[in-house]
């Protein structure tokens, strides 16, 4: 018979490690051992199943995400997030809760240390309170309040404050896809910003771009390279991470593009063709 507390909560907690560790294979891994320890926890001593539950996730994507991070550093290419379709992503409830589960935003804060990560998610997303928080990571209430501060700023400097309405960035992707498709680059120069960065996660199973492509110029020679050789086809919109994203194929491989905006130009650039990390978005 399933338990109930934990089955109750498993969405949140998906959500949770998934946030922590950019990684839903990660972050699966880290829910199923919370439940090995939950169902040998001492009930009678736990008051409340949320509170337990969040903090053996925390500590337990804590651990992970330190050793994480060595494996990134040596991983072929640019490390990008794995993307998820949005209804697999756990509670949306807030806007705190879509933000941090943005693509831009779990990208952004691979820069933060782990402790950092830990307390900006558990403070924004799922506002716990600074003595829960300095209890999970093992530190004072005055050190998170500066850790999320640190961290808070750290994203903002990252980030647009005027982000485009869903209108709008349906409308920008539209024309991305028209543009690409049609192998128009005139009209990418209309929509790159001046400092445009393209990603490519190959993850050393595709070929792809091993550093990041920087500035409109040679982002459209690195476009205009890829159409000469591949043909982009089958292009469609997809439902990841809270936002529109487009799913196509670059000859014959599936690629998904997450496009980020400034200024109400494309100032990212996010294309996964790890297949690894394509398994679980799934166009209609």
């Amino acid at each position: 018979m399933p338990d109930v507390d934990f089955q109750e909560h498993r969405p949140m907690l998906l959500g949770l490690a998934y946030r922590l560790l950019g990684s839903m294979w990660d972050a699966e891994d880290v829910v199923q051992e919370a439940w090995l320890r939950w169902q040998g926890a001492d009930r009678s001593q736990v008051r409340e199943p949320r509170a337990f539950l969040v903090t053996v996730v925390s500590r337990l994507a804590l651990d992970q995400l330190r050793s994480a991070r060595v494996k990134r550093e040596a991983y072929t290419g640019p490390w990008l997030p794995e993307p998820v379709m949005t209804a697999d992503a756990g509670p949306l409830d807030t806007a705190e809760l879509r933000d941090t589960v943005s693509y831009a935003t779990l990208h952004l804060m691979e820069r933060l240390s782990p402790p950092e990560r830990a307390v900006f998610v558990l403070r924004e997303a799922f506002e716990l309170p600074y003595d829960e928080i300095a209890e999970i990571v093992g530190t004072s209430v005055a050190n998170c309040r500066q850790l999320h501060h640190r961290a808070s700023g750290r994203l903002a400097a990252g980030r647009d404050r005027f982000r485009p309405s869903s209108e709008e960035h349906a409308r920008l992707l539209g024309r991305f896809m028209e543009a690409a498709a049609g192998g128009d680059l005139s009209a990418l120069t209309e929509l790159f910003h001046e400092d445009v960065v393209s990603y490519t996660d190959g993850g050393g199973r595709v070929r792809a771009a091993l550093r990041p492509v920087v500035g409109r110029r040679k982002v459209l020679a690195f476009m205009a390279g890829l159409a000469a050789r591949y043909r982009f086809s089958d292009p469609r919109l997809v439902d990841v991470n809270g936002e529109q994203a487009i799913w196509l194929r670059v000859g014959e491989q599936p690629q998904l593009v997450v496009l980020e905006f400034r200024d109400g130009l494309i100032s990212v650039v996010y294309g996964m063709l790890n297949p690894d990390k394509l398994s679980r978005v799934k166009p209609a």
